[in-house]
């Protein structure tokens, strides 16, 4: 199956038309034509199920023929991650962290971070990508990119941890997180969090982690930090 997005369908849509973008690559590229069946999600966990009326490059058109609503995760994981001083890297970390399965995603600033100016124009398409690719029917959120010192006023419910490579008492991720409940996880630059971050997330309930024995980058960390959660649950 090959699944399509479009945030704007919903429940009550007989149909809808792709942007040219889309249309020449399902008519062009894909070769489909009318009569062919497209899957479609809007990002919300509804599954559609389309048939193209106008195999148009320029303007493909769909009618809706029935949908599905894909139950809600048991849990919600956000990870909020300094942005890492090559862009590529983040933007791998944003694929396959959509692929494994993450509910949200917070570009966190910190003191030691290089890079302190972020564009998210195209994380949002590689999100997108990441989702259609692994058939994921939800679309996870891309927050604005915040201070620490911002993101510690939010005090999210549920489990909250904070992945650091500091000499102090940590607990293994896997030990410490717990299934079927929300976790908020941070995740610090290339020079790791400064001490007054740690005790600042400490001071708001944070719990630290460690995610192994050796030394990962930012982005190999919130891969990992991602795939535990994932795992947990999944048991």
């Amino acid at each position: 199956m090959q699944l399509f997005y479009n945030p704007h369908i919903n429940e009550a849509s007989d149909g809808f038309s792709f942007d040219k973008e889309e249309s020449g690559h399902i008519v062009k590229v894909l070769r489909k034509k009318e009569g062919d069946i497209l899957f479609v999600t809007n990002g919300l966990g509804y599954l559609f199920k389309t048939e193209i009326t106008l195999a148009s490059e320029k303007k493909c058109m769909v009618r809706v023929v029935g949908f599905e609503r894909v139950e809600n995760p048991k849990y919600r994981l956000h990870l909020a991650v300094a942005p890492t001083k090559m862009n590529d890297r983040y933007e791998w970390f944003l694929e396959k962290a959509t692929e494994i399965g993450i509910d949200e995603i917070t570009p966190l600033i910190c003191d030691h971070s290089e890079r302190k100016i972020i564009k998210t124009e195209r994380f949002d398409k590689i999100i997108q990508s990441a989702m259609k690719q692994s058939l994921h029917t939800f679309l996870p959120k891309l927050n604005a990119p915040m201070t620490f010192k911002e993101f510690m006023k939010l005090n999210p419910e549920g489990q909250k941890f904070i992945a650091h490579c500091a000499e102090a008492d940590r607990k293994s991720l896997k030990s410490a997180a717990k299934p079927s409940q929300d976790v908020t996880l941070l995740i610090g630059p290339e020079g790791d969090f400064s001490a007054q971050e740690i005790a600042t997330a400490l001071a708001n309930q944070y719990v630290p982690v460690t995610l192994g024995d050796t030394r990962l980058r930012t982005e190999t960390a919130a891969v990992v930090a991602c795939h535990s959660i994932v795992f947990i649950n999944e048991a």
